[in-house]
């Protein structure tokens, strides 16, 4: 079974009451890629990346789209039952751009689970859960609103609650993590991600004024080094995020010590092939993670959603999607959602999703056919 198509759409994607804002970004809307592959045999598979834009990371829409066509023709023909030469072929026809290709590698994976009649988790060494446990992210706000947004997503269930931070007086998010704490106490695990806004004396003086309040410090700086300088001196677990941007830097973060955990983003690391190695490196030195990517639709939601049920269980921290912050399922019936603090593995083969192709419009490019 090979490639015989491929169509590449764009779609916004509004923030419900947005903008989102995160230690100096803000986000209205996100410009999503989604890719549809079609193979010789008619089966259809789909994949999508949605980066944030470049303010944020290097990565955003427009050079997902560019990325695509740098390999979408010399795609064509290339065998979907072989996701690692696959994976070889897009790496030796673009150096780098992870982002783009996780939109082909999650469209691959999709169309030969529906192959071999099974799911994508099945794909990926099968399914540890069914049921996964999600986690909500405030955006920048004021002591008093994130408190009762935190009280509020406990009484919903959900198992874990990230404080956004940086970009303002320090002082203020040590009030937000304090009234946070005041509120909830331990009927929620937290999660105080800096998304690389503090300095590291920032970070030193947020950890020691919330010495006694149990959280997850999540990428407080921009560099492994500046963590590492005041590792010793913070009592927190510390987790990364912005820098594992590869497997490359995952293994020099392990090898130095400098984190407890990650925070893992699909298109990061390069779709689900990858994301199941750094899956079990992580496995071999007991570090829990999420799974999760930067923003996207229920393509993304579903994807993420396959590989978190395949890690142990005692090892997975939760689940994010984007389907709290956006307005539209791409599946009216079998979109991704929420119940109860956790998501529910989609059933069916594949994703276990259908998208109502006509909510994308016209591709935007195509390739074979």
């Amino acid at each position: 079974m090979k490639i015989k198509e491929i169509h590449v759409f764009q779609k916004d994607l509004p923030i419900k009451g947005g903008p989102y804002t995160w230690s100096g970004n803000s986000l209205h809307s996100v410009d999503t890629t989604i890719v549809k592959l079609i193979s010789d045999t008619g089966l259809v598979g789909w994949g999508e990346v949605a980066p944030v834009g470049a303010t944020y990371q290097p990565q955003h829409g427009p050079g997902a789209r560019a990325a695509i066509s740098e390999m979408g023709h010399s795609l064509i023909g290339q065998s979907l039952l072989a996701p690692l030469l696959l994976n070889r072929k897009m790496d030796n026809l673009l150096n780098g751009h992870n982002y783009a290709k996780t939109a082909i590698d999650v469209a691959a994976i999709d169309i030969s689970a529906r192959h071999y009649n099974i799911r994508v988790c099945d794909m990926l060494g099968g399914a540890a859960s069914e049921k996964l446990p999600a986690y909500y992210a405030s955006g920048i706000g004021d002591p008093e609103e994130i408190a009762e947004l935190a009280k509020d997503k406990a009484k919903q269930g959900y198992p874990r609650f990230q404080i956004k931070v940086g970009g303002r007086d320090i002082a203020i998010d040590i009030a937000v993590v304090r009234k946070v704490w005041e509120a909830v106490g331990y009927g929620i695990q937290l999660v105080v991600d800096a998304n690389r806004g503090l300095t590291a004396s920032q970070a030193l003086r947020l950890c020691l004024a919330c010495k006694d309040i149990p959280f997850v410090l999540e990428q407080p700086c921009s560099t492994i080094e500046e963590i590492l300088s005041i590792r010793a001196q913070i009592s927190h677990p510390i987790y990364l995020d912005e820098n594992t941007e590869n497997l490359n830097e995952i293994m020099r973060a392990i090898s130095l010590g400098v984190c407890d955990g990650f925070g893992l983003k699909l298109s990061r690391l390069g779709g689900l092939s990858k994301f199941a190695t750094v899956r079990d490196l992580c496995a071999s030195r007991s570090l829990p993670h999420t799974c999760e990517d930067t923003w996207g639709g229920d393509i993304t939601a579903a994807a993420c959603l396959h590989i978190a049920a395949t890690v142990q269980p005692h090892l997975l921290e939760a689940v994010w999607t984007a389907g709290s912050y956006i307005e539209q399922h791409y599946d009216p019936k079998n979109g991704i959602k929420i119940e109860n603090g956790h998501f529910k593995l989609p059933g069916g083969i594949g994703l276990g999703i259908t998208p109502d192709e006509t909510l994308f419009g016209a591709p935007v490019a195509s390739y074979g056919g």
